[in-house]
């Protein structure tokens, strides 16, 4: 069976009514997690624009606290895991500053709780994959805000160095 074009699909939404749209919408959601997730923030983030960023931090903390870092290939293992917490809830945003503040709050915690002490080449090469996505996202930004963010960038590049 092949599947309709995103385009194909736009043209049929068209032609649903209200009720029809809503019942098609509330079905996508009982699929995955990730489609009642993108709901969710999609819905309430104009009362509250920082909702995302914060619950997804609350939920990185949480996966830091739970992670096992008593060894290096505990260490490894628990911050691959949460690398995939964080980039599943990337996909959920579009806002280039919630995605840095995201990879920022990452990269902190990976300092804070000791991973990179390990000095273990998988974490390396992690953190500093991260470190180039924000980069990345950095130069896409306006030059005001571009502005703050390499100050944090920097930060976290003294705190590379300071191990």
């Amino acid at each position: 069976m092949k599947i309709a074009s995103l385009a194909e699909l736009k043209k049929e939404l068209a032609y649903l009514n209200e009720k029809d749209l809503r019942e098609l919408i509330i079905d996508l959601s009982k699929f995955s997690t990730d489609n009642k997730a993108y709901l969710f923030f999609k819905l309430f983030e104009k009362e509250n624009p920082g909702i995302f960023v914060e619950m997804v931090k609350e939920e990185l903390e949480s996966e830091f606290q739970k992670s096992n870092s008593r060894n290096y290939h505990f260490a490894k293992k628990s911050a691959q895991a949460v690398r995939r917490k964080l980039n599943k809830n990337l996909k959920l945003s579009k806002d280039k500053t919630a995605q840095i503040e995201l990879i920022i709050f990452f990269c902190q915690k990976l300092k804070e709780y000791g991973y990179l002490q390990f000095r273990h080449p998988v974490i390396d090469n992690l953190y500093n994959s991260q470190i180039k996505k924000i980069n990345t996202l950095i130069a896409k930004l306006h030059e005001d805000l571009q502005f703050d963010y390499v100050q944090l960038l920097e930060e976290l590049a003294e705190i590379d160095h300071s191990i």
